[in-house]
Parts: structure tokens; C-alpha cells; sequence
């Protein structure tokens, strides 16, 4: 099984390469290489001798062709300009976020086989789908009407997925993620980088200004949850997608307040005071046109998982990262 994941020197890309060699096998295959495309890597990526790490960008076709071959028996297309940055780079973001799954698909499609089933592709796709008018309560029926540029451009990049598996030139899904909580790592340019930020720098030590009110609603989910949609999203049979190859990830919903009382419940008052509030109107106009509360029947019957509640989040990170509470 040869694995291809754009964007797999980042942290959700790495850490599913990661997961991939650890488990062995993908789809009732044995992982034999897998191939890491983004623009820079993690200094354990060259420690591991199935990890072929790739510097490159994802909009350019030469790259493309070069990382996507008929020898790809796997797709996990995380590589993509993130919302703040592609807010504020219009151009950037559909370079990226646009040409570059227009690119992957296309060669995707050259590398298909006659008579062999269409190579098989996970996307991930955001919540930013959504915006607008919202009931109070999201569904499967929920209409995209995204009011970001990051938004419209994961709705194109679904739209495009969906098309090429009906035709029959892919094996497509796309995954609309929550908001990723608790990132490792530094901040990133996402406008949702504070519900990282507000557990893992109070953690670490280090006051974290908080650009939202106590009372802003996050829709999130786990690393590690997230990881596992993937790979269950890809070993999933394509009868199991049918005709709708989008699917709203299952997560929970925490308020900023109720995150840092997780926080307070876990580690303790000293850390959860570490998080102060410094108002951003930019992050706010962007994280206000994000939706909240979801029901999410399809995902949870087709055996997609939410973490359990806000403070099992933060216990998972805890361990994941080995960190000591100061």
C-alpha cells in the first residue's frame, strides 16, 4: 500500500503518517511507503525509512505528477492555505486551496487503471462550508452558503471531489472538519488558532490572549479523532457514501468559557488564568460566520466518533504531548 498525504509535513499530516506506520496497514493492506508532500518537515520525518518526504507546492503540476503516480493505491489531501491566510490572500488561498485540488484530481485521473477500481482520495473540508442564515441547530440538510474565501474554496474543492467520483475517475470523500482542538505546535494563520492556543500555551506556561469573548461557541474535535476519521473515512466501502460524498464530521460544542473551565477542572486555577481576553475584530468577523451545534446522524451510522467532552480533549493532549503542568 503506497500512501500519498499533501500536507503531511504539518501537524495532522504527520501525525496520520505517524498513525499509518504504526498500525501497519490500510484498508487490509500492509503500509508498504508513504510519500509526504508540503513545504517543510518535522526533523523525525527523516528517521523513518517508509516516509519519503517531498519539498514542494501543491499548486505546481510537475510536483504533482511526480508524488501522484499509478503506483498511489491512497490519497489524503490535508495540504491548503488556511483560513485567516486565505482571507487575507485572496490570490494565495486559490492558488492553493483551488488550483491545487483541481491539479490533484486531475492526476489522480491519469493514474487511474483500466479495469482496477478508481484510485481512492480523502479530502478534508471545514465547516467554513457553512454560514450565512443558520438554524439553531446544523444538519445533513443544512445548505452550504460559506461567507468566507477559505469556505468557498473547500465547497469548490467538495463539488470537484464529488463530480470525479461520479464519473468514475476517483473514489472520493470529503470531510468537514470542526474547528482541531488542542493543536500541538505554535499558532498558525487559521482565525480558529485561539481554541488551540488558550489550552496549549496556559499549559506550556504562557499567557494566551484570547482575540474572541468568553461566550464565542467552538464546534470541535480531538487530534486524534480526527486522525481516525480519515482513515475510517478511506477504509469505508464507496456504497457506504453513495451519491453524497460530503459528510459532517460528529464533534462537540464548548464555549470559550466552558473550555477554560475544562481547563481549570483539569490543571488547575493558576493555569486557567493564564488566558487573558484581547478583543481582534478581524478573528471575530471570521469565527462569528462559523456555525456551532450540529446533528450529525449520517456520520455517527456510519461509525464516526466525537471525543467524549471538553476535558478529555485536554487529558488527550496532555498525554499525547507528556506534559508536565506548571
Amino acid at each position: 500500500m503506497n500512501i500519498l498525504i499533501t500536507g503531511g509535513g504539518g501537524f495532522l499530516g504527520f501525525r496520520l503518517a505517524k498513525t499509518l506506520l504504526a498500525r501497519g496497514t490500510l484498508g487490509g493492506g500492509p503500509v508498504t511507503s508513504i510519500t509526504l508532500l508540503d513545504g517543510a518537515f518535522p526533523p523525525a520525518a527523516a528517521q523513518e525509512p517508509r516516509l519519503r518526504a517531498v519539498t514542494g507546492d501543491v499548486s505546481d503540476a510537475a510536483t504533482i505528477a511526480r508524488v501522484c503516480t499509478p503506483d498511489t493505491d491512497a490519497v489524503f489531501h490535508l495540504a491548503a492555505v488556511v483560513s485567516g491566510a486565505a482571507e487575507a490572500d485572496f490570490d494565495l488561498g486559490m492558488r492553493v486551496n483551488y488550483k491545487g485540488m483541481e491539479l490533484l484530481l486531475a492526476q489522480m485521473r491519469k493514474c487511474g487503471k483500466e479495469g482496477a477500481p478508481p484510485p481512492r482520495l480523502v479530502y478534508t473540508s471545514s465547516v467554513a462550508a457553512f454560514g450565512g442564515e443558520l438554524p439553531p441547530v446544523l444538519d445533513d440538510s443544512t445548505i452550504a452558503n460559506p461567507q468566507t474565501s477559505y469556505g468557498a474554496q473547500k465547497v469548490i474543492g467538495e463539488y470537484l471531489v464529488s463530480d470525479y467520483s461520479r464519473k468514475g475517475f476517483i473514489d472520493g470523500r470529503s470531510l468537514r472538519l470542526p474547528t482541531v482542538v488542542v493543536r500541538a505546535g505554535k499558532p498558525n494563520a487559521a482565525a480558529s488558532s485561539f481554541a488551540s492556543g488558550i489550552i496549549r500555551e496556559p499549559l506550556n506556561g504562557v499567557v494566551s490572549e484570547c482575540p474572541v469573548g468568553p461566550e464565542t461557541g467552538v464546534w470541535l474535535l480531538s487530534p486524534g479523532r480526527v486522525v481516525e476519521a480519515f482513515i475510517h473515512a478511506w477504509e469505508l466501502p464507496p456504497e457506504a457514501w453513495g451519491t453524497q460524498r460530503w459528510l459532517n464530521l460528529p464533534g462537540i460544542t464548548a464555549s470559550v468559557a466552558q473550555m477554560i473551565e475544562a481547563l481549570r477542572k483539569v490543571a488547575g486555577d493558576e493555569v486557567a488564568k493564564r488566558v487573558v481576553y484581547k478583543a481582534d475584530a478581524r478573528i471575530q468577523a471570521i469565527v462569528k460566520t462559523w456555525p456551532v451545534n450540529f446533528r450529525t446522524p449520517r456520520a455517527l451510522a456510519m461509525g464516526f466518533k466525537p471525543d467524549a467532552d471538553m476535558e478529555s480533549v485536554i487529558r488527550a493532549y496532555i498525554a499525547d504531548e507528556n506534559i508536565q503542568v506548571k
